[in-house]
């Protein structure tokens, strides 16, 4: 499929607006949205910044053994939750090796969609629906999604929608579509941002409308350059940066909490070879210095090297700032180190609100 077939339906506002589009693996994204990158993060951070995410890739599972089928490939565990309800986790082969990571939304026992980074994996998924009443769909671009994230998002969306969402907790949503600015819409709250936030999922027709909407109510739209900031202080990870597709354990980024083990998923028996004694771990760096290393520079101790930068920043609020891989040996807080010809303090994975209270407003 070529480019202008995948434009995403804000295309043609986001360019009006001034946008840089780049695409990756086919798929559109902003890289900035008519401002510069630390404006459009302040948004995020001080008020509420809209993110088109349209190229997030959506599956739908549905039938009697949906929830198994996506089960036998996913870290956390499905068998407690309910309708409404969210799981994040790993998504993993049978040698417990990440393919991809996101999140796991429950419609019903028959209906669950699956949100992550990868198109085109219908087939891995089928691989291990051996005996299964289950099918997977690839509904990506049946879905565009826009992010509404910031301290003052709820009181924006609350704005233009009937639906009390203050009765809607963090990692869950309403499986039933509600009317947000008159627009058939389903209402999430999840995020990337280390914020408040919501997403709202409606159809192609509809998702300019709203776009329009949420910025005529306050909204700044933000693209890629933006939210790394903002991720990376808030230690969330993105596939090809912090971990690779076939290479990298959940435990090697530290999601320990997100592997559950004992479930269906076929990398569990590998996976629990590595649980009591990850050989290495996802941390923060805190750089001794203003211009930030480069992704891949290597992080050493005593002349040895011990981990290697994923994703680095320069933080408005941080300072210079890294998401790095490092040797569980060094993986401690305050302990030194050196990324390149600088010297680098080992930090906890999250330094923006470390107990996730912002988004759990």
């Amino acid at each position: 499929m070529t480019e202008e077939a995948r434009r995403s339906p804000l295309h043609d506002a986001q360019i009006a607006a001034g946008a840089e589009i780049v695409w990756e693996d086919g798929w559109p994204w902003a890289m900035t949205v008519g401002d510069t990158a630390l404006n459009e993060y302040e948004a995020i951070r001080g008020a509420t910044g809209l993110w088109d995410l349209y190229s997030t890739i959506k599956y739908e599972v549905t039938g009697p053994d949906a929830g198994r089928l996506i089960q036998r490939r996913f870290t956390n565990d499905l068998s407690g939750v309910g309708a409404g309800q969210v799981r994040y986790g790993a998504f993993v082969n049978g040698d417990g090796l990440m393919v991809d990571d996101g999140n796991v939304y429950k419609h019903s026992d028959e209906r669950y969609w699956v949100m992550i980074n990868t198109a085109g994996l219908e087939g891995w998924f089928r691989e291990t629906a051996g005996g299964l009443d289950a099918r997977i769909e690839g509904r990506t671009e049946e879905l565009p999604m826009i992010s509404a994230t910031g301290p003052t998002s709820r009181d924006l969306v609350q704005g233009l929608t009937g639906l009390d969402l203050s009765a809607l907790g963090y990692f869950r949503f309403e499986p039933e579509p509600a009317r947000v600015a008159g627009v058939e819409t389903t209402v999430l709250r999840t995020g990337f941002s280390g914020e408040l936030g919501f997403e709202l999922v409606t159809d192609p027709d509809s998702a300019p409308a709203l776009w329009s909407a949420l910025i005529a109510a306050g909204g700044k739209p933000f693209g890629l350059e933006a939210i790394d900031i903002a991720r990376v202080e808030a230690g969330l990870i993105i596939i090809g940066l912090d971990y690779q597709p076939g290479e990298t354990s959940p435990y090697d980024v530290s999601l320990d909490r997100f592997v559950k083990l004992g479930t269906e998923n076929v990398g569990s028996e590998a996976l629990a070879a590595v649980a009591s004694n990850p050989p290495k771990r996802l941390k923060t760096l805190q750089i001794h210095g203003e211009a930030a290393p480069d992704a891949g520079t290597i992080v050493a101790k005593d002349g040895e090297e011990v981990g290697t930068v994923t994703s680095p920043v320069v933080s408005p609020r941080l300072g210079t700032i890294a998401l790095a891989v490092l040797s569980t040996g060094v993986a401690t807080d305050g302990e030194k180190v050196d990324v390149g010809d600088t010297v680098a303090t080992v930090a906890p994975l999250s330094l923006f609100d470390p107990e996730k209270r912002r988004p759990r407003t």
